[in-house]
Order: structure tokens, then sequence, then C-alpha cells
């Protein structure tokens, strides 16, 4: 017995226990094949020659895909089990907002004491102090409270390894390649642009994407009309085939009422990314047409407008948006944080100031964006707070103001007056277009085709 014991010990000591798995797995085959009959003697017994199916385990693949199929004999079940045994031993957890380590090595039946040696296993080991909701942690452990392997995913594409050795654990760093495909997606509206855009499996981010970059040309409210196409080019990521992200829009062209709109994405020379027209113009213009992605109008600017609390004649001097309480806010334009503080009927309220005598007051805000304080700088498009109905407000929606040299303005309205949008200069015109027009002449290539199959399979 003192024999067998020294045995098992050295062997889990000198020798890694996936390697033991597998070793097992091999010993349980090489019986099996000694208990399967000679060819010759099953063939005269039974006329032919019995498949028996063999699943082959590597390092590299996760025992759990493996697929089995034909009838299992007793012996075939051993390795069976083995396998299954394996891939059982991993646990996977997803980290949710206000877990902590100490929860989830729980939950996973180990103890803050295998924590306590992960931990301080190596200075690699303390990426484990910035684990955040949406990590993956995936333990393998083939014996109660005992733990092997611990991986800890970032995405699906990096992260980090820690393997058992003895008492203590070494780190690897993961690192995949995604790789990148194309992807070309039409849509024809027929009541909304989510709607058309969800027909056709299009992520719902690029729709948005889709708006903010021709937010400057389009209203998303008023503008589009049944029968408006658009097409989408962006990339999608893909791992051991499978789709696992969508990356961002190369190109995409909205038509409005027989209007053409096409953008196509430029890196600058600085690293900037943008849309522009196909001559250079940039898309985005000094404001966003709307403050949200997703709303209706529930009152237009209005001088003589009768407020519904106060019943009388009283000025409106915004636009009103429904939406869902918590809708994201963006900023319309670039500038400065000005105040962000409950005032009076505004409720919650975000001023910001904006170049050129321009201002913008956004009102009524459930709460505020964490990096939304007097004095910060905000790039348009970022989201500045959320939709709510403080104030003097009947329900959920945004007041949204615009003032020129301190004037109000109808927002829906005076950005037809402001100047156009930069265009590329003539010095980085070459750049322009040496980077844009392989890129534009494939989409050109997917828009005369799939879009033109498209309409024909849409009015058929």
């Amino acid at each position: 017995m003192k024999i067998l014991q020294a045995g098992r010990k050295f062997f889990q000591n000198h020798y890694p226990r996936d390697h033991l798995y597998i070793a097992g797995s091999i010993t349980s085959l090489m019986v099996l094949i000694l208990l399967i009959p000679d060819k010759n003697q099953e063939a005269s017994n039974s006329g032919g020659i019995r498949s028996i199916p063999i699943p082959v385990v590597s390092q590299e693949q996760d025992p759990s895909q493996l697929v089995l199929s034909g009838t299992v004999t007793p012996a075939e079940s051993v390795a069976i089990e083995q396998i299954e045994a394996h891939a059982s031993a991993w646990q996977n957890f997803e980290v949710a907002s206000g877990d902590n380590l100490s929860q989830i090595f729980a939950k996973a039946g180990l103890s803050d004491r295998d924590l306590f040696r992960v931990l301080n296993s190596s200075d690699e080991a303390q990426i484990l102090n910035n684990v955040y909701p949406g990590y993956q942690l995936n333990f393998l452990i083939p014996e109660k409270g005992l733990l092997d392997q611990l991986r800890v995913l970032k995405s699906p594409l990096e992260g980090y390894l820690f393997k058992r050795s003895g008492n203590d654990f070494s780190v690897e760093e993961i690192k995949k390649k995604a790789d990148i495909r194309k992807a070309f997606k039409v849509g024809k509206i027929t009541d909304s642009l989510f709607m058309a855009g969800q027909r056709e499996n299009i992520p719902a981010a690029h729709l948005i994407e889709m708006a903010n970059i021709f937010g400057g040309v389009i209203d998303f409210i008023l503008d589009p009309r049944e029968g408006d196409r658009f097409s989408i080019l962006y990339n999608e990521e893909y791992l051991d085939g499978d789709l696992i992200g969508n990356g961002e829009i190369i190109a995409t062209q909205f038509i409005n009422q027989e209007r053409t709109f096409t953008a196509i994405r430029y890196i600058n020379e600085v690293g900037e990314l943008g849309y522009y027209s196909p001559d250079g113009e940039s898309m985005r213009k000094a404001f966003l047409r709307n403050p949200l992605d997703v709303f209706r109008i529930s009152s237009n600017f209005n001088p003589r407008r009768r407020h519904p609390i106060l019943n009388t004649i009283r000025a409106h001097k915004g636009t009103d948006y429904a939406a869902p309480n918590g809708t994201p806010i963006r900023a319309t334009g670039d500038g400065r944080i000005k105040r962000a503080s409950r005032y009076g009927s505004f409720g919650n309220l975000v001023i910001i100031e904006h170049a050129g005598g321009f201002e913008t007051k956004y009102a009524h805000l459930s709460r505020y964006h964490k990096n939304t304080k007097p004095g910060t700088r905000v790039r348009q498009g970022d989201v500045i707070g959320y939709v709510g109905s403080t104030g003097g407000a009947t329900g959920p929606h945004l007041h949204y103001e615009f003032l020129v040299n301190g004037v109000h303005q109808n927002p829906r309205t005076i950005l037809d007056k402001l100047p156009k949008a930069e265009s590329i200069g003539p010095e980085e015109m070459r750049r322009f277009n040496n980077q844009t027009e392989q890129l534009l002449s494939q989409f050109e290539d997917y828009n005369n085709g799939r879009l033109i199959n498209f309409i024909q399979k849409n009015t058929d």
C-alpha cells in the first residue's frame, strides 16, 4: 500500500494532471484494442468488419466538444467517462456587477486560501485585482476543492491562464487573433429604420451608428419615408468559425426620397476616424440634429404654446423628445459643460457652451453621466445624462433648447442655417483618395449587385 501511495504522489508531483488524464484514456483505449477480435475472425463470424468510433483527445481540443456515435462497449465507456469527467470539471462564471473574487471562488467550491495562493503566485496574477463585469472566469476543478487551472478572459480574444505547479500557479497570457470578414447588408423602410434593420439581421449598434453618421444631414424622425433604402458595409469578427463581434462600419449609404447620401470611413494622419462623402466632405456637422437615438417629438418649439401644467400661454423655447426613462442623451456638439445641477422646473439640467456663441440645454434628466461635471469638455455624441421626468415634467422626456448669442432658436430648423461641414483639405486629398478609393469601388460593386437584387426581391 505504501508503495502505491508513493507512486501516486510521484506522478502527481511530476506530471501535469491533464497528461495523466490523457494517459489514462490511452491506456483504456489500448485495452479496448486488445479486446477487439481479429479482423479476419470478425469477418468470418459476421461477414463484415465492424467499425467502432474512437474519440481522440489532444491537449488543444476541448473534450466537451467531442461527439460520439455508434454502439458503446463497456471498455469504451471507461475512456468516455474519463473524458467527460475532465470536461465536466470546468466551471464557468461571468462576472456581474457587484461580484467579487471571493464570492466567485466560493461559488466554484473553492476557499479564500485558494484565492490567496493564486493572487500571490506571481506578479502577473495582479490582473485579478482588475476583474470587471463581463469577464469570463473558467475553473478546472478535477477533484472537489482542488483548483488545477483558471482562465480569466477579458474577451474571447485575450486573457490569462493560471496553471497549478505544486502549491503555486504559473501564468500564461492568452492572445488570439480574430478572423475579420466583411458583411454587406441592405434594407428598405416600410415602418421604421430599426424595424427594417431587424428584418435584415443588421446589428442595432450599427443602425444607431449609421443614424449618427448621417445625423447632420438626415433627421431620422421627420425625413425617412416608406420606400427609402439603405446599405451598410462593416466588419465581422470570427474566432474558430464562430461570430464573436461586429467591427466598425466601413461604408454606408442612405437613399432618402431619391436623395442619395454616401459615407466612407477615413482615418487621418493623427489617427482620428471620421466619415466623409466620396468627394471628401465631412459627414460630421457642427451639431447633431437630435440628442437622442430613440424618441418621438411630443412638443415642438412654439413661442405661444399653452403650458400643460400652468394652463397659461407660455413660450416653449425648445423641443420635447418623449423617450423611455433612462434613454442616453448625447451632446449635440463639441463644447464645455457650463452647468450640471438641478434648476427649478427644469429639474436636472445640463448646459453646454459651444464655440461661436452657441449654447445647448438638456432638461428633466433622471441622472447625469459620471463624467458630466462643470468645466468638463465633451465631444459631439458623448453621453451626458439620461432621460427622466425631474422638475416640471408630466412624463419621461428630454426638453432640448438651442441658443445663438443668448437668443432661443428652433432646434429643428436652425441647423440648416449653420455653416456647412469642413472638407478634406487639398494637401490631404491624395491621402484620402488612396485610402478610400478601393473601399468605395468595393462598396459600389456591392450596391450595384446585391442592392438591385434586394429591390427586385421586395417589389416582386
